[in-house]
């Protein structure tokens, strides 16, 4: 199945819930196979996939639903290969736990294009496709996500909002 492993992942983030990731991306895969006749030969089918699960996250979520954090260590990201001192790598792992905070506190729209753009290394064009809007919107949006995404993370205690 292409594209599996980071469509759960951009999932993960929407949704904030490991069982509701893998309904929508199980969900996603099922309408892409029905409707696989819609896609258009040449075009990308990375951003065709990405854009059909957005829009069953939005559809089935309306978007609005609260967020809720991942407490769980074993979903963070793993130890760095080459750890200095156990000094380095607590300041690491807590320099990684605001970052993720901080991203879970960002509204859905800054969130998904902050994933796309930085963690799924899409293309502006890329972008632009899966979430359906012009180039110039996606420079527009990333900019004010990462602007909020630095003023969470300047905020003080780890990104979480006062």
């Amino acid at each position: 199945m292409p594209h599996f492993a980071r469509l759960y992942n951009f999932a993960c983030w929407l949704t904030q819930d490991r069982a509701a990731a893998e309904d929508l991306v199980q969900e996603t895969f099922v309408k892409a196979l029905k409707g696989f006749s819609s896609y258009r030969q040449g075009t990308n089918f990375r951003a065709w996939m990405y854009r059909i699960l957005r829009n069953t996250f939005l559809t089935t979520q309306a978007g609005l639903r609260a967020t809720v954090s991942f407490d769980s260590d074993d979903d963070g990201p793993s130890e760095p290969a080459t750890a200095e001192t156990p000094e380095s790598f607590l300041l690491a792992r807590v320099e990684q736990q605001a970052v993720v905070s901080a991203l879970e506190e960002l509204p859905v729209n800054h969130r998904e294009i902050i994933i796309l753009c930085d963690l799924e290394e899409m293309s502006y064009q890329e972008i632009a496709q899966t979430l359906a809007i012009p180039m110039g919107t996606v420079m527009s949006r990333l900019s004010r996500a990462r602007k909020a995404m630095r003023a969470l993370l300047t905020a003080g205690t780890g990104g979480t909002a006062r």
